[in-house]
């Protein structure tokens, strides 16, 4: 007998919310099945987009027994706030990343979840794709032999040029490691395990930023957060890995991750896409070569970590895209900044392991 569909609820009718609800219709074990937004005509907006999803409150939505997941898409600052709502109410969470601002928000997050039996998942997802899976099946299978190092590179000049309201983005809680510092971090965890200890240093180098875009075209933000950290990682396994996401640079030609072995080396793809390509050069090669995607979901797939955690509430098993991978993450992220403050390693508490593998050629679910 197949199983009923796992009905989710969306709490955030922002810019991402559209391809999450798009590829809800794709995903064949969950049906989005409302929508809410402490404004409601963006509600009734995308319920009237997006077809059967119905608008509501946040209230109603969370009181909807048949609502089991609760997809939080709200801005960061309201991840915490939202997801315990939901937790307190029975329902089982996935969260946009970061799964919250503050760390002791997220440990409080999972202990309720363990407390009340709930799942909780977080973004990314993106290592769930072609891209990454290809790479982790790669790394698995000894293509490179061990990997001994790795490096991860996001550099970009901020979002005050094109962003219709970047204000967030230079303000505690935001900045370009916590910004896009999950796409990174989750995709080493992936292929390298986690992290044992961290050091960093971290700057802010323009005081002030002038926003390019309408509708705030030449509003001065006072920038609040650092918008320039390099750090480096001690893996448990022994490898070291070094990364920057600087909202500081004009341009850089760097890749976006390597993971270096005993017998090769790894380019490795976006981890903000789902795709490739997959490169590889292994010891002896006179060039890199471009490996074939060996998983599916080359295109943008966002919603696969809902999917994902909707197999697990059915099936059993702890999703992949689960909040003990995203913890760890968060604190990997604030500890750079507390090593740069302290001017000393700084050792990580949580350990999750590496995500399970997704199988070559099939799908998720």
């Amino acid at each position: 007998m197949r199983k009923s569909k796992v009905k989710v609820g969306v709490v955030g009718c922002g810019n991402i919310s559209g391809i999450y609800l798009k590829n809800g219709k794709l995903l064949r074990n969950i049906e989005i099945a409302a929508v809410a937004d402490l404004v409601p005509g963006r509600a009734e907006a995308k319920a009237a987009e997006h077809g059967k999803a119905r608008p509501c409150s946040v209230r109603q939505l969370l009181a909807d027994p048949e609502i089991e997941i609760v997809l939080n898409l709200t801005i960061p600052k309201a991840h915490a706030a939202v997801a315990m709502a939901a937790l307190r109410a029975g329902k089982h969470v996935y969260n946009e990343k970061p799964l919250s601002i503050r760390l002791e928000d997220a440990r409080a997050m999972l202990r309720l979840a363990r407390a009340k039996r709930l799942l909780v998942g977080c973004a990314p997802d993106t290592f769930l794709g072609a891209g990454g899976q290809t790479c982790r099946k790669l790394i698995d299978d000894g293509a490179i032999g061990r990997p001994v190092a790795a490096t991860a590179f996001m550099m970009c000049h901020g979002h005050e040029g094109w962003h219709p309201a970047p204000e967030f983005y230079y303000q505690p809680g935001g900045g370009p490691m916590l910004d896009m510092g999950p796409y990174y971090l989750t995709a080493l965890v992936n292929l390298m395990g986690p992290v044992r200890r961290v050091t960093g240093s971290a700057r802010i180098t323009f005081p002030t930023r002038t926003i390019g875009s309408q509708p705030l075209k030449g509003k001065k933000i006072v920038v609040r957060t650092p918008t320039h950290i390099a750090g480096v990682m001690d893996f448990v396994s022994g490898a070291v890995g070094t990364i920057i996401t600087s909202f500081d640079v004009w341009a850089a030609e760097l890749p976006c991750i390597e993971v270096y072995g005993t017998e090769g080396t790894l380019s490795v793809p976006d981890p903000n896409t789902f795709g490739g390509p997959v490169r590889l050069r292994r010891a002896g090669d006179a060039q890199w070569r471009e490996v074939k995607l060996t998983h599916g979901y080359a295109e943008n797939s966002r919603g696969l970590g809902v999917a994902d955690l909707a197999r697990a509430l059915r099936s059993g098993g702890e999703p992949r895209a689960g909040g003990d991978l995203a913890l760890h993450v968060l604190e990997v992220m604030h500890a750079f900044g507390r090593a740069s403050r302290s001017g000393r390693h700084v050792q990580i508490r949580s350990s999750p392991g590496r995500p399970r593998a997704l199988a070559a050629g099939r799908d998720i679910l």
